[in-house]
């Protein structure tokens, strides 16, 4: 399996304060791994590297095993990283509340459109076709998701565990190869979890993508990565499989606890 991402010793420095270092980490074609690691670990610096909204201090982030300029994604700003099949959602869940449901969708495929201003002033047929086929696959993402009723609806109206899985459309709309996923536990109960375990699984099969998500809920975490990376004060203590990094004393010192 080929590499779709490859980061190579990046480190990011606030005023004196190294808050990641020499990070490395292959993520393989088809992958699902997760980066586990205390609060002020350094995680969520990580997936800010990588999705453009940090810019490495040092090292190198290569996407897909090209060396040219589209994907070195340490050199491009987060609009580009898009571009180039990188996708995120957040900790705290960033949506266009006062938008529609389905206006939430439909705002993540505009970058690939190919009309311009003009064409949308004058509605060319350009313009028609294309929103007609953004239409049918926002409509198409969402009933994959089982949300597709709510179409219509302010996206704040939606209840907390289908505004994750709207984030999660959003980024799908993007069309990409790399899924990051950033605590899309949070906030939910045991049995809205254990649905999420499942819909994780289903969208890496049905979209053919590689995952990488940060997570505290063991269960999940467990249950789903196929390879875990733990992260400590903004360094990498541990890599490998599941049942390996449970019984690593030096992880379960630093995060996991006796009772892991």
């Amino acid at each position: 399996m080929r590499n779709v991402l490859s980061a190579q010793d990046i480190s990011i420095v606030f005023g004196g304060l190294c808050a990641v270092s020499r990070f490395s980490c292959d993520l393989l074609e088809g992958e699902l791994v997760g980066l586990i690691g205390p609060n002020g670990a350094g995680k969520t610096t990580v997936f800010n590297m990588l999705s453009g909204i940090y810019r490495p201090t040092e090292g190198k982030i290569i996407f897909q095993d090209r060396a040219d300029s589209s994907h070195n994604l340490h050199r491009l700003e987060s609009h580009a990283i898009t571009n180039a099949g990188v996708a995120r959602t957040f900790q705290n869940i960033r949506l266009f509340k006062d938008l529609s449901v389905l206006d939430n969708v439909r705002v993540a495929f505009h970058k690939s459109l190919g009309y311009g201003p003009l064409g949308a002033v004058f509605r060319s047929r350009a313009y028609e076709a294309q929103e007609k086929n953004v239409l049918e696959k926002a409509l198409e993402l969402l009933a994959i998701f089982g949300i597709d009723a709510k179409a219509q609806e302010k996206a704040s109206n939606l209840p907390y565990g289908e505004q994750r899985k709207l984030e999660i459309v959003r980024a799908l709309a993007t069309n990409p190869s790399l899924l990051l996923l950033d605590e899309p536990a949070a906030g939910m109960n045991p049995q809205e979890t254990k649905a999420l375990m499942e819909l994780i699984a289903f969208i890496r099969s049905r979209f053919s993508l590689t995952i990488m998500l940060i997570e505290h809920d063991m269960n999940l975490v467990m249950g789903i990565c196929e390879r875990l990376v733990v992260l400590d004060y903004g360094k990498i203590i541990a890599q490998g499989l599941p049942q390996d990094i449970r019984k690593d004393p030096v992880v379960i010192q630093a995060y996991l606890g006796t009772e892991a």
